[in-house]
């Protein structure tokens, strides 16, 4: 069973979203997602100070099984990537929600996160796919 935490948003395509204290967004992958790519080699990302849009491609995340697009789900500027994951893709597979995130946006309309799922929603999704 995948791990889905009640604190974040989530959108279909298996990317979360953490809304931070200073009102910036951090960005990943569901465990879901994970366990179902299998072994992550290769994560690329957004640029740091460049602008990404709600429900477009923002990066990929590359595993031995298959690519997939990360899809932002949020409108903003990139404030920081995880320069940790070119290193240590891998970590995405040990610590999706943690150490394995992907990038914070500084989102230019918070209420974007509205039309997200939230936690009983992402895991029906989830059902509704296997």
């Amino acid at each position: 069973m995948s791990e889905i935490r009640p604190e974040l948003k989530y959108l279909p395509s298996h990317e979360w979203a953490r809304v931070e204290s200073d009102g910036t967004v951090t960005v990943g992958i569901s465990d879901h997602a994970q366990s179902a790519l299998g072994d992550v080699v290769f994560v690329e990302m957004p640029e740091a100070g460049s602008h990404v849009t709600m429900g477009e491609e923002a990066g990929v995340v590359e595993s031995v099984k298959a690519a997939s697009d990360i899809y932002s789900p949020v409108s903003g500027e990139v404030l920081e990537i995880n320069t940790s994951l070119e290193d240590a893709p891998e970590t995405v597979n040990d610590s999706p929600y943690d150490d394995g995130w992907f990038f914070r946006v500084r989102p230019d309309d918070l209420s974007e996160l509205d039309s997200a799922l939230d936690a009983d929603g992402y895991q029906n999704t989830i059902e509704e796919e296997a």
